[in-house]
């Protein structure tokens, strides 16, 4: 059976085709004009329309990495199904290195938005109706914010049996149950019915090799679950996944200057401590204790810390951390920047119609 052609902002993709779109949005305060752009890739059998998008927040840039090696693919020639790719959502803040939008809203509490809205709701709205309205699954990708690093992890919306498959799909140690917040982008399109994971990786405006390598391999994996591009044989067994119940975020007791004991990834044993807060001078020092058995999956990386602001981000689980502490280092350690990788495959050689 052979698919049907795709139309998008009036343009029409046929089956085969490969299409870079730009979708005109609120201008800069110079009067230049801003396009949302996206790559559509449309293949010539029928089957799921797969959106992975980026850049929500401005400042988070792995995902704009993580997308541009997944579209030199070669297997995308011969993809069932669509692949639509988002990797910069929020233009003005991914320009101005910034989170917000020059309004100062979160993009990323703004959707569905309204076409009469604010500048992040008109922005929310045009990527709602014309680009997610046309896909059946999503992958969104996040960092961590400023100074905040994240432990490679899918956050899912349990009570979801599609969004619980492509989670499990996806190939982390660590995924986490996490219902989707009125205003964001995966609670506007799960209202739609579209199934939408998103990913956390890494630190905003930093590239993380690790996290980079870890959100490519997850996405293929998910087209590969979803039916999109054959299966290979495994060289080795699947990752092993762990779903974290819940989690906590440890807070500083004090003011001053941190010295954190635990990386990402460590960890945690109910009572012990975990970082450090002292004065400059060195005349008090703090102990920050682990409220909690679990893993260190979120972390502050700036060590000047005020009283009450969140250092740790602790995953909890029904398993023995120990194994799972062992599944994450392996895990990471084969994406290390020195780890020999199978070469990347080469993009296909048919030209991108424009």
């Amino acid at each position: 059976m052979k698919a049907t052609p795709l139309e998008i902002n009036g343009v029409t993709i046929l089956p085969g085709q490969r299409r870079t779109l730009k979708i005109p949005v609120a201008a800069m305060v110079t009067n230049a004009d801003v396009n949302l752009t996206i790559q559509v890739i449309h293949g010539k059998k029928p089957g799921p329309v797969l959106l992975v998008s980026a850049a929500i927040h401005g400042d988070e840039i792995n995902g704009v990495e993580i997308i541009r090696r997944l579209l030199k693919l070669r297997q995308l020639s011969s993809m069932s199904g669509t692949l639509i790719v988002v990797p910069i959502v929020n233009i003005h803040g991914f320009v101005a290195h910034s989170r917000y939008l020059p309004d100062g809203r979160d993009l990323n509490r703004s959707f569905p938005g309204s076409p009469k809205g604010s500048l992040a709701g008109r922005m929310a709205y045009s990527f709602m109706e014309q680009v997610v309205s046309h896909a059946t699954h999503g992958i969104d990708l996040h960092t961590g914010a400023r100074h905040r690093a994240n432990l490679p992890q899918i956050r899912f919306d349990p009570n979801n049996e599609v969004c619980t498959e492509m989670a499990r799909a996806f190939g982390l140690p660590v995924i986490l149950h996490s219902e989707s917040k009125e205003g964001t982008f995966r609670k506007a399109a799960a209202d739609k019915g579209i199934p939408i994971i998103l990913y956390e990786a890494g630190e905003a405006l930093r590239f993380d090799e690790v996290c980079i390598r870890a959100g490519m391999n997850g996405i293929v994996n998910v087209m590969r679950q979803l039916g999109m591009i054959r299966r290979v044989r495994r060289k080795k067994e699947p990752q092993e996944t762990t779903v974290a119940l819940n989690s906590i975020w440890v807070r500083s007791p004090t003011s001053g200057i941190l010295r954190t004991l635990l990386p990402l990834g460590a960890r945690t044993t109910k009572g012990s401590v975990i970082a450090l807060v002292a004065d400059p001078m060195g005349e008090f020092e703090v102990e920050v204790i682990a409220p909690c058995d679990g893993i260190v999956i979120g972390r502050v990386n700036l060590p000047l810390v005020h009283e009450g602001e969140a250092l740790f981000h602790v995953a909890r689980f029904r398993e023995d951390t120990s194994d799972i502490v062992d599944q994450v280092e392996a895990f990471t350690g084969e994406l290390e920047p020195d780890t020999p990788m199978e070469p990347p495959e080469q993009p296909d050689t048919a030209p991108i119609i424009t």
